[in-house]
């Protein structure tokens, strides 16, 4: 009984699955990695095994061994489906992965434009979340980015949802003085045009 829907989840057999879920089996069983059967659903990025589960009351919350849930991975993770799908379902977008970040500042580092969107016009995720880094989005982008379209395109929408420009890492250095420093020149260019310092 122990894993059968982690199990079928990872078979991708969705008539077991079912089977399980009319049978009452635990929702919210965990693998040796601390994983619910949702959580490995959306691992294996498979949008109607979450629908399923959500239907069925899983708790879309639970965090695994490393500090992720299904929200904060999807939204790191660009799976943009199981991510709309989660907020659908009421997902807790005050809750942080093991870097105290929320959900928007990897989307945002990795250039998931379309999860950044997501998150910031149809949730309340805080733009300005500071994680255990001293980082915010926009200073991800800055940062840790290589600075191209899609992160100038992210930029833009950080803004555009109030992101704060002049908030400046533990060090004091500001958004505008990374992508300076970093050459992104569209960036700094962009972060300018909205009043950085």
């Amino acid at each position: 009984m122990s894993q059968a829907l982690i199990a079928a989840v990872e078979r991708n057999d969705i008539a077991e699955l079912e089977r399980l879920v009319e049978h009452g089996f635990e929702l919210n069983e965990r693998d040796n990695r601390g994983r619910t059967a949702i959580m490995a659903a959306t691992h294996a990025n498979n949008p109607k095994i979450v629908k399923i589960l959500i239907e069925a009351g899983a708790d879309i919350n639970l965090k695994d061994d490393k500090q992720d849930n299904p929200f904060l991975y999807a939204g790191a993770e660009g799976r943009l489906e199981i991510l709309k799908l989660l907020i659908e379902a009421g997902a807790d977008t005050k809750l942080t992965n093991r870097y105290g970040g929320n959900a928007l500042i990897p989307a945002a580092e990795k250039g998931h434009v379309e999860n950044v969107n997501v998150l910031l016009s149809t949730t309340d995720v805080d733009v300005n979340h500071i994680n255990n880094l001293g980082w915010t989005a926009l200073l991800e982008v800055t940062i840790l980015s290589k600075g191209g379209p899609k992160h100038q395109q992210i930029t833009r929408l950080l803004l555009d949802h109030g992101a704060n420009v002049n908030i400046a890492d533990r060090d004091g250095v500001t958004p505008l003085q990374h992508a300076k420093r970093n050459g992104f020149t569209e960036i700094e260019q962009i972060l300018k045009h909205a009043g950085a310092q």
